[in-house]
């Protein structure tokens, strides 16, 4: 679970940093309501993979679909249309 604190607590940068690092997720907080969420750098590369991951599936399932309805050409004519397209 975040730690909250305050943002008169991000002041002494040094020690705000040691709590990002040591809790790995804070919350910071401007009278009362969430104003920024600081991550440490392997909480933030965690997200940015699951991210990525999410990306990846989402792709993988529309191939699977354009499969399936054989809405896809070959890859020889699309290599062929991308060259003449580009002046390859």
């Amino acid at each position: 679970m975040p730690i909250c604190v305050p943002v008169r607590d991000m002041k002494n940068t040094a020690a705000f940093a040691d709590l990002v690092q040591r809790e790995r997720d804070v919350t910071v907080t401007k009278n009362g309501y969430d104003t920024l969420h600081c991550l440490s750098n392997e909480e933030y590369a965690l997200l940015q993979d699951e991210a990525l991951k999410s990306k990846i599936l989402a792709r993988i399932l529309t191939a699977e679909e354009e499969i399936a309805e054989s809405k896809f050409a070959p890859f020889k004519e699309t290599a062929v249309a991308l060259r003449r397209e580009h002046d390859l």
